[in-house]
Parts: structure tokens; sequence; C-alpha cells
């Protein structure tokens, strides 16, 4: 649709308004993380905030450091070729009636877990499982 009337101002922008949209828009390309399998995994969400980890024996999951309050993050978890590998999780997570989830036990299968931080627990958001990743 045509506009009608006096054209508007052009909108004049600061130093402070580029540099905020370039800080803005430098999350937009995620890219994913792999994190080190051990007996304990270890997430840093300041620069892990995607990421994915093949887990090669029965594992638990630390409490991810340098979250901000209101950040997003998500872990894809595989099975190695082995399969039935357990994921304790920290208790700094939070699951649908306080349950922990159940792996998907399949050889080279993954489960997908999106959290949100609410300054002292990463809530679960989302959760797709039982993934053909190749």
């Amino acid at each position: 649709m045509p506009f009608i009337g006096k054209q508007p101002a052009a909108e004049v922008l600061t130093a402070s308004d580029i540099a905020d949209d370039i800080i803005t828009s430098a999350k937009l390309n995620y890219a994913e993380a792999t994190l080190t399998d051990g007996a304990t995994i270890n997430w840093n969400a300041e620069t892990q905030d995607v990421c994915k980890v093949t887990l090669g024996g029965n594992r638990a999951v630390a409490a991810p450091t340098n979250g901000t309050t209101g950040q997003f993050i998500s872990i894809l978890v595989i099975q190695d070729g082995t399969g039935s590998r357990t994921l304790t999780w920290n208790a700094a997570y939070e699951f649908k009636d306080d349950t922990a989830p159940t792996l998907t036990t399949t050889a080279s299968k993954g489960d997908v877990f999106v959290f949100r931080y609410n300054g002292s627990k990463w809530l679960e958001m989302g959760r797709n499982t039982n993934l053909t990743l190749s």
C-alpha cells in the first residue's frame, strides 16, 4: 500500500543504537558446541548455549555455569554405539512434575532438551526424544 500524506522523518541512529543492534544480533547464528564426555559433564551457558554430548557411559550433567536470567539453552544428548547410557541431572534442572526424564536407550539415537534460566533454576521448556541423527 502506498504511503499517503507527509513522509516521516528518517530515523537517526546513534553509535549506541548500532552497538545494541550488533550485540543483539550476535546470537542469531548459534554454533553448536560439543561438550566433553566424562563422569560429570560440565556446561558453560555463556559459550555453549547450544550444545551436544555423546555419552560413553552412565553420566551426570553438572549445573550450567555463567547463566543469565531469561537465557535459553539446549542440549542434544546422544547415545554412543552401545546405547543404554543413563544421565543424572543436577538439582539445578527443573522438570515437569519434578521428574527427570528417562533417555532414549537406542544406540546412536538422541534426545534434545531446552531450558530457560530463572536466575536459580534451569526450567525445562521442551524436549524431543528418540531422534534419528543421521
